[in-house]
């Protein structure tokens, strides 16, 4: 069997198409298409493509789940934020919500809606009776694998850069958009993505470019057409042919040991102290620890839940709760700060249709009560955190004064 890429010979005009490779697999001929998924000329090159071509299958880039977003409307209407707070996804949705704004803001800019080329792939493959193959991984996947690899130090750079690329008054032309898809331009792209972001680029672009070849090159058919973004083709052909065990990169990776064990590990320290602290000195130096615990954790989480544009009594409740929640491994300031907030603003379904719209802008993101809730999660987890760092030092230094 040959799995090298070739140049093939077709019956039609290959310099039609931008970004076009042409590989052969013994009897099979894959196609795979390079586009943008925010241009006009990339939805009728998948059109021309698969319709002059009637493949035995076509691959898409999607998994199930943003198939689903793309076929259905309506899915936004069911989301539950609530269940976003409980499950601790509320940094995980506001990536994707990013994510998908920064593609939106450019799809109104060109007048064309983010993944029109993919839709266009789908009711291509219908109408020509294709086989449909969702070939990437599940975007939640993704997402993880990629946050898990980023140091928790860069992670404000990381979700600075996301919410830059939203608010960012920057353009591109037709011909600025057209020209990301050319080869060498692409390539000095991905080696500065990967020298800027090095934990971000093998999870979202380099496991993503094996899993999508290994997918397409099981596709059933003698001809397959790939329809994916053009940033992935030249980092695809470099896996063709080479064996993928898929469910290696399927993997969420599991929490890192010394973190689970800080959450216990601060408050047996402070448990300790206090104890320590009443035994020898009378409960002078326990009250002064007390205080030195309670202060910063309340000041810095209520401080951060008004910045975040909290209700009163969601700042009430983080500046009582996170002297206790810090205290308790299994519960957090932001999910009972976030839920009390959720409570007294009720987002609606109308808050939700605009919630594209509304978080392009600082402004925007305040107003919709949806992106205010996750705002004042997020805010009060963090404050609650800084306030445990400085109260943790603060007590440990009156402990080693009194001993």
């Amino acid at each position: 069997m040959n799995n090298t890429p070739q140049t093939v010979t077709d019956n039609f005009d290959r310099s039609a198409y931008k970004v076009l490779e042409i590989l052969e697999q013994g009897a099979k001929k894959i196609y795979i298409l390079g586009t943008a998924h925010v241009s006009k000329r990339s939805v009728e090159e998948v059109e021309q493509l698969i319709h002059s071509l009637k493949p035995d299958t076509v691959c898409v880039e999607l998994c199930e789940t943003r198939y689903q977003s793309m076929v259905d409307d309506t899915r936004w209407k069911k989301l539950n934020i609530f269940d976003v707070i409980k499950q601790g996804k509320t940094l995980l949705l506001m990536a994707n919500l990013a994510l998908a704004s920064f593609q939106r803001k450019l799809g109104d800019q060109f007048g064309i809606k983010p993944g029109a080329e993919l839709k266009a792939a789908v009711e291509a493959a219908t109408e020509t009776g294709a086989k449909l193959v969702l070939a990437d991984r599940d975007v939640q996947i993704t997402l993880k694998r990629s946050w898990a690899n980023v140091p928790w130090w860069k992670r404000i750079v990381v979700m600075s850069g996301l919410i830059d690329s939203v608010w960012s008054d920057t353009e591109l032309s037709e011909e600025d958009l057209e020209s990301l898809k050319d080869k060498d331009q692409l390539s000095a792209m991905m080696t500065e993505f990967a020298e800027k972001l090095p934990e971000i680029k093998g999870p979202l672009i380099d496991e993503r470019d094996q899993y999508l070849m290994s997918n397409i090159q099981e596709a059933e058919g003698n001809v397959v057409v790939a329809i994916v973004g053009a940033g992935h083709v030249q980092g695809m052909l470099s896996h063709f042919g080479t064996p993928v065990d898929r469910s290696l990169i399927e993997q969420i990776p599991p929490k890192k040991k010394w973190v689970g064990l800080l959450k216990w590990i601060i408050p047996a320290l402070i448990f300790s102290a206090f104890y320590f602290g009443w035994r020898d000195h009378q409960g002078e130096s326990f009250s002064n620890m007390l205080t030195a615990w309670v202060l910063p954790n309340s000041i810095m989480a209520g401080l951060l839940t008004i910045v975040a544009g909290g209700r009163f009594l969601s700042v009430v409740t983080a500046f009582v709760a996170s002297p206790i929640t810090s205290l308790n491994p299994t519960l957090g300031a932001g999910m009972v700060v976030g839920l009390v907030e959720a409570w007294l603003r009720k987002p609606t379904v109308e808050d939700l249709e605009n919630l594209h719209d509304d978080i392009r802008t600082i402004k925007g993101f305040y107003r919709n009560p949806f992106t205010r809730v996750l705002l004042v999660t997020l805010f009060s987890t963090l404050g609650s955190a800084l306030g445990a760092i400085v109260g943790l030092s603060w007590v440990m230094n009156i402990w080693a004064q009194g001993s």
